[in-house]
């Protein structure tokens, strides 16, 4: 059963990457109606109730709801979005689309971020709902257009105004069961808690020239490289609390390094210390970050230009609120922030959830299954999920999954967003197992 049900993930999937279903942050782009309506075809025919929700033209949603025999029972939601993010194609070695299956690995956009869970939920709910077995709380797949841009055209705007449909008490998400080798053993990284968003427009004024004559100018777009510059330097204190003593002791370092991590003066020395894309994990994972990601400004070659426009993707940690957010773009401005004006993009708090609650010992359980001597880490995201908005309504959210044992832990981060994106088949094959499993165990 297990590999009729990978074979069909995996052909879910290349399906979902080549729908190419890219999302740029415009309420235009994504069009995910292409990918909600091959996953109705999914599931249609099995009797389930499902509905398509598009709040915005072609941004649509599918909600499957397969019920329970208990309506008391807590009810679990399989959520996968189905957007994607852009690719510069020129950097990958394999069309970024074409979805194709290379020495056992799925290559494209969106298959680690999070096509390959999106597939694998739905292959999984499919079977559940097909094999007519009930369970005693209901099951939810729930599909859902525009995570990577934030979820107005998606869960933002369905969890607000279509509660009754995907009403729950636990979710599984992105992302999760990434395996940490030390000599002292394996941990997984399982997500309990992810950032705050706090993403920012900063426009900077000057004055309009002539080009040929630079001398004594208030050029809009050299103030805008002093912002940026004061930015790319800023480094507020770090916050080393359980959930980063845990995520130091998961990587399984030497005693030294580790101490460094968990030292607010020598923590920076550490970063110097890791593979670069540990370091960039870890040190997301201890401070606020701030990352200028989109400028605009200038009218003409010979014009001097008189605005420019700095768009700050700002990640903010546990109990911090938007007022922190513009404290700390006052401190790293300093004497320049009285001449740059703040627009919110948007803004979002840290969440968490807790795990002394059934969904964590079925999710613990299950992962032990695959992997005995593995250790079950809870861990903080660095990024947004669709997840805290479930979390805002009580519920409780975790990112989830299995990798397998050849997937190393910095390549993985690496892929997120980046070139080569790729999953390998034995990582399917695993996480069609932990969601059976879960399943299973939920509600023993």
């Amino acid at each position: 059963m297990i590999d009729r049900l990978t074979n069909e993930t995996v052909e879910l999937l290349q399906a979902l990457i080549r729908n190419q279903c890219v999302n740029d942050g415009t309420p235009e782009s994504g069009q995910e109606d292409v990918s909600a309506r091959l996953l109705r075809d999914e599931i249609e025919g099995t009797g389930v109730d499902f509905q398509l929700y598009e709040p915005t033209p072609g941004r649509s949603s599918l909600v499957a709801r397969w019920e329970g025999t208990d309506s008391s029972a807590p009810a679990l939601c399989l959520m996968g979005h189905t957007d994607v993010v852009p690719v510069s194609p020129e950097g990958w070695t394999h069309d970024p689309f074409g979805g194709e299956l290379i020495d056992g690995e799925v290559w494209g956009r969106g298959a680690v971020d999070m096509l390959n869970l999106t597939s694998s939920m739905a292959v999984v709910f499919r079977h559940l709902v097909s094999s007519g077995q009930r369970y005693p709380g209901d099951i939810i797949y729930f599909a859902v257009a525009d995570e990577e841009a934030g979820g107005a055209h998606g869960a933002e705007v369905l969890v607000r105004d279509e509660w009754e449909a995907l009403k729950c008490e636990y979710v599984l998400t992105e992302f999760g069961g990434i395996p940490m080798h030390s000599d002292k053993g394996m941990s997984l990284l399982i997500t309990t808690a992810e950032k705050g968003i706090g993403w920012t427009r900063l426009k900077v004024k000057g004055s309009p020239g002539h080009g040929s004559m630079p001398y004594g100018t208030d050029n809009a777009l050299v103030k805008a490289a002093e912002v940026v510059r004061r930015l790319s330097e800023y480094r507020p204190n770090p916050r080393l609390d359980e959930l980063w003593a845990a995520r130091v002791q998961a990587m399984g370092l030497d005693d030294d390094l580790s101490q460094k991590l968990i030292d607010p003066a020598r923590i920076y020395d550490a970063f110097q210390q890791l593979p670069p894309e540990l370091a960039r994990n870890a040190h997301s994972c201890s401070h606020t970050t701030f990352s200028p990601n989109v400028i605009h400004g200038g009218v003409k070659t010979n014009v001097i230009p008189d605005s420019v426009i700095i768009e700050v993707d700002i990640r903010t940690l546990p109990g911090e609120t938007s007022a922190d957010v513009d404290a700390h773009l006052a401190a790293a401005l300093g004497d320049m922030a009285d001449q740059v004006e703040t627009e919110i993009i948007q803004r979002s708090d840290s969440t968490a959830s807790p795990t002394d609650n059934p969904l964590w010992d079925a999710l613990t359980g299950s992962i032990a299954k695959a992997y005995p001597d593995a250790k079950a880490i809870p861990s903080m995201v660095t990024g947004g999920t669709d997840a805290r908005f479930f979390r805002d309504q009580g519920a409780i959210a975790y990112g989830a999954g299995l990798l397998s044992p050849a997937v190393d832990t910095g390549e993985f981060f690496r892929r997120f967003h980046g070139h080569d994106e790729r999953i390998d088949v034995e990582s399917l094959r695993l996480t069609i197992a932990l969601w059976l499993d879960v399943v299973d165990s939920l509600w023993d």
